[in-house]
């Protein structure tokens, strides 16, 4: 099988299950404020809602979530939908031991710098405030508070 027959027997099967998938996408007329979705349509949406954006992109009908719907059931669900396909936070809380990638003569200057960061504000902590010292910082945050209030300014009057 060449590798032309091999990518027209993979569209053969792919647009199907696309066209499956998105025919019981969220914005169907099936669902009404009578007949609103429930929990597991929930489920159903949040595991297609990336497809379902894909999807809304080119058509205004399809959408990402159902708006008739139970309510907290359905959120809930489409949440697991979500939870199911991206395996929920647990890629943000797995550690693992992998060894560091970076050259260790790196790894050893960052270690450095970071204790001396550390022991520098550890020390700057422990010192008594003088009335000094919150003068500066009553202008450094005088300054902040005007950069700020200039830079929305100017973002806002972009329109």
């Amino acid at each position: 099988m060449t590798l032309q027959h091999h990518r027209m027997l993979k569209l053969f099967f792919l647009v199907p299950i696309i066209l499956l998938i998105t025919s019981c996408a969220a914005g169907n007329e099936q669902f009404a404020q009578d007949s609103p979705a429930d929990f597991w349509w929930g489920i159903w949406h949040g595991m297609i809602s990336v497809i379902s954006l894909i999807v809304h992109i080119f058509n205004d009908s399809v959408v990402v979530y159902e708006v008739d719907n139970t309510g907290a059931w359905y959120d809930f669900g489409f949440l697991l939908g979500i939870i199911f396909i991206w395996g929920g936070g647990c890629h943000a809380n797995c550690k693992t031991n992998k060894k560091s990638t970076c050259d260790p003569e790196w790894d050893e200057i960052s270690d450095k710098v970071e204790k001396k960061v550390m022991r520098k504000l550890k020390e700057w902590s422990e010192k008594e405030e003088s009335t000094e010292s919150d003068k500066e910082w009553d202008e450094i945050g005088e300054k902040v508070e005007k950069k700020l209030k200039r830079k929305i300014r100017e973002w806002a009057e972009k329109d």
